[in-house]
């Protein structure tokens, strides 16, 4: 595939031109009845629709995914086992016990790191989440700063943590955005602890009174068995923060973030999760553009021992574009100015602008696909020459 040299077409003529187009493509049309809504294809880093999603609000137990985000990090680093046991203290039996969701450990109970993630992720326990906690970080208070320094470092710009499960507290509160970024990030981050504790139709822990007889609660994720992959990822609910819903789904390579949060039923959550999902995948597809080391093109390098360099893709690029208008894209190569050795290999050189009727431009980068030296003084003076007579 050749791409439009930039020097013959510039971005502003490749806006004109689309706008010109006989075939206009519209951002497919949405309504949704939740109060704040965000949804983003992470195959191509495209926005699909977003509504209020800047608002702070509570969190409910969506706030629980940074909980879980946490303990993922620390499996990671080695810093926690999945077979670390933690003792449920009486203590927080008392305070947590049977206190909105629970995963019903009992008192001086040991339990290992990988239940409770179960016990969080698949049941929303709020005690597991204080258990787990404790465990990891000593206090509540420790892990919850822990919390919040991972918030930053994804970029969270609207949310603070204030404890571990989302029990109401005027401090702690996050955005529709937010939300949708922690997922994004649990994702990439974790891909094989996602998929071992996310998902899950249900768990079994803890006893009944009297007969003992073992519990089994199911997965709340209002998606599951309705969205053709579904995977995650977390639900919420308080009086103040109304029903909402954090999921996430997979088809064809394809992964979609949705957050849909302030609805009055469970019902409603339901409905507009599912709604929501199935807009995403139906109304939108994701184009390949460039697979992963595939040359875009050549960009000028100037005062280098290469008077060009190619320019090529670091991953696979795709675009979202509304189904049926893929045929329509147009693709130009934009170098970035002034660019000058020496470069690295890996460097960004370019972008590969992406156009489509009615869309607005998305820029994909571009990087060397080799190092440029700089050029001595003759090779220097002699790519000059050659420049100038062509």
């Amino acid at each position: 595939m050749r791409f439009a040299p930039v020097a013959r077409l510039s971005l502003t003529a490749l806006v004109a031109a689309s706008l010109l187009a006989p075939a206009a493509a519209q951002m497919p049309a949405y309504t949704t009845m939740a109060p704040r809504a965000f949804l983003k294809d992470l195959s191509t880093g495209a926005i699909l629709y977003a509504k209020d999603a800047d608002t702070r609000m509570p969190p409910a137990s969506m706030g629980k995914m940074m909980t879980v985000y946490v303990a993922f990090q620390m499996l990671k680093r080695g810093e926690a086992r999945l077979d670390q046991t933690v003792m449920v203290r009486p203590e927080t039996w008392t305070a947590w016990n049977n206190k909105g969701s629970t995963m019903f450990l009992s008192v001086n109970e040991q339990v290992s790191i990988d239940n409770l993630l179960h016990g969080i992720v698949t049941l929303s326990g709020n005690d597991a989440c204080v258990v787990l906690a404790e465990g990891l970080g000593g206090t509540e208070a420790n892990y919850v700063a822990l919390m919040n320094q991972a918030a930053k470092k994804i970029g969270l710009r609207g949310s603070h943590f204030a404890n571990t499960n989302g029990w109401p507290d005027p401090n702690e509160y996050v955005t529709a955005r937010d939300l949708a970024m922690i997922a994004e990030a649990t994702v990439r981050d974790f891909p094989d602890l996602y998929r071992r504790f996310y998902g899950k139709p249900g768990f079994t822990w803890g006893k009944t009174m009297g007969a003992g007889a073992d519990i089994t609660q199911g997965n709340r994720n209002p998606l599951l068995g309705k969205v053709a992959g579904a995977d995650g990822l977390k639900t919420g609910h308080t009086d103040e923060a109304g029903y909402g819903f954090t999921g996430s789904a997979s088809q064809n390579g394809r992964r979609l973030v949705m957050v849909v949060a302030g609805l009055g039923s469970w019902n409603d959550r339901v409905s507009a999760s599912v709604d929501f999902m199935n807009w995403g995948f139906n109304a939108w597809s994701a184009v390949p553009v460039l697979k992963a080391g595939g040359v875009a093109g050549k960009v000028k390098v100037a005062g280098g021992a290469e008077t060009e360099v190619d320019a090529v893709a670091a991953r696979d690029l795709a675009v979202s574009i509304p189904r049926g208008f893929a045929a329509e894209r147009k693709t130009a190569l934009v170098p970035v100015a002034g660019l000058a050795a020496p470069l690295k290999k890996g460097q960004k050189v370019a972008d590969l602008v992406v156009t489509a009727p009615g869309l607005p431009p998305v820029r994909l980068p571009l990087v060397a696909g080799a190092a440029v030296e700089e050029a001595g003084p003759l090779l220097a003076f002699w790519n000059w020459l050659t420049g100038l007579f062509g």
